[in-house]
């Protein structure tokens, strides 16, 4: 009889012992759930301002236009510098409206650079008859 309850008690222990690191495993992780959970409500709070900003701050959507999409307002000089650091990277197409007319964003009077001239005709090949 001994034998069995100390049996018993050794099979609680030892359940015990298993429940119990469970359990600091399952608090572990709902502390980093948590962490992750504030810092995916601070970047959505961030990233609210910002939408609110570009709804209501013009200066700030011309700023980004300027920055991001290379966009001039008409009549601006634009100047390309080389930067001598580093070898030259390809700019991203510009958006374009229809028929290949610069994309204009219309809060902040901004458009894209004039598309380029269109290459010269090709001269015929083949000989000339001169009369």
């Amino acid at each position: 009889m001994g034998a069995t309850v100390l049996l018993v008690l050794a099979l609680l222990a030892i359940a015990a012992l298993k429940s119990s690191r469970d359990l600091e495993a399952a608090r572990a992780r709902e502390r980093l759930l948590q962490t992750r959970i504030e810092a995916t409500r601070a970047e959505s709070e961030r990233l609210s301002v910002r939408v609110e900003r570009l709804r209501h701050d013009p200066g700030m959507l011309e700023r980004l236009a300027r920055e991001d999409l290379g966009m001039v307002r008409p009549g601006d000089v634009v100047v390309e510098l080389p930067d001598a650091a580093s070898p030259p990277s390809p700019r991203p197409p510009l958006p374009r409206g229809e028929q290949g007319a610069p994309a204009i964003i219309p809060e902040a009077g901004l458009a894209g650079p004039p598309a380029p001239p269109p290459a010269p005709a090709p001269a015929a090949a083949g000989p000339h008859v001169r009369g």
